[in-house]
């Protein structure tokens, strides 16, 4: 059976279900990684962009040559995009916070009695 694909370039090569035509070999396609740049000691690192490397010793030597040899930087981060997690969209439960924080001012404790019963003790 002849492999039908969306992409014309696997179509016209034919290949069928046996074939070893086409199949993935070691070092065929290398690992993505996101980059994180630090432009001065005590700033955040802010991430920016994606390259690929076989290994992180050669990510961390291509993120230098890609993104900090012409501006200043004086940290790389460099992180498999397979180990980046995020939250799904779906989980925005967990960010939800008390919209009510009248704890947090002042107004809500009732002590002005308390204030003005005490300043008129201390005039008298």
């Amino acid at each position: 059976m002849i492999i039908k694909s969306l992409d014309p370039r696997i179509t016209r090569a034919a290949l069928d279900d046996e074939s070893k035509d086409g199949a993935q070999q070691p070092m065929d396609q290398w690992l993505t990684y996101e980059v994180f740049q630090q432009k001065k000691r005590g700033t955040h690192h802010v991430h920016v962009g994606s390259l690929h490397a076989p290994d992180a010793e050669l990510a961390i030597l291509f993120a230098k040559e890609q993104y900090a040899r012409r501006g200043q930087c004086v940290n790389l981060w460099v992180v498999k995009t397979a180990d980046v997690s995020a939250t799904e969209y779906e989980d925005e439960d967990i960010f939800a916070t008390t919209p009510e924080k009248k704890y947090r001012e002042p107004e809500v404790y009732k002590v002005m009695d308390r204030i003005q019963a005490f300043k008129a003790k201390q005039n008298s």
